[in-house]
């Protein structure tokens, strides 16, 4: 599903003329194309939408990562670049949950899994993410669910 519709979102960019959207849709089909050959040397399928998304976000992380240094070296331009960049990619992913749903989540997680310290931190994110890949920040989720095995 996601891959149509970024196959039909990069025919509509060419026939609007939207070079910054087209560039962009092309360099995340690209991506999408090189993790598939990756997963088909290792003898996996493609990648389902669920990878999709984690591959979205991954996308999404470098782009910020690249904002930052680029407001540091005083390159706004290239920084307003990659925050388009980011808006796109965006679009693809479902809606992001609240810190409130997030923490509702990681309660249930652990609950779910018996979790009772740090050693079964693994657990609980496994659960996370099968259930909610493409609608957390992980990152900040891994340290949320560190927070409430240690109490």
């Amino acid at each position: 599903m996601l891959r149509d519709d970024i196959n039909n979102a990069v025919k509509d960019a060419m026939k609007a003329k939207e070079e910054r959207k087209l560039s962009t849709l092309r360099m995340v089909n690209s991506t999408i194309k090189n993790a598939d050959i990756d997963a088909r040397g290792q003898g996996k399928p493609p990648l389902s939408d669920a990878d999709l998304l984690g591959l979205f976000q991954k996308m999404i992380k470098q782009r910020q990562e690249s904002v930052e240094l680029y407001d540091k070296g005083g390159r706004a331009e290239l920084a307003a670049q990659e925050r388009e960049e980011i808006a796109i990619i965006s679009a693809y992913l479902p809606k992001q949950m609240s810190d409130d749903d997030v923490k509702a989540a990681i309660a249930a997680a652990i609950a779910e899994t018996g979790a009772a310290g740090m050693k079964d931190m693994g657990k609980v994110i496994g659960v996370l993410r099968a259930k909610f890949a493409g609608q957390m920040d992980f990152g900040k989720a891994s340290g949320m669910v560190k927070a409430a095995l240690t109490s």
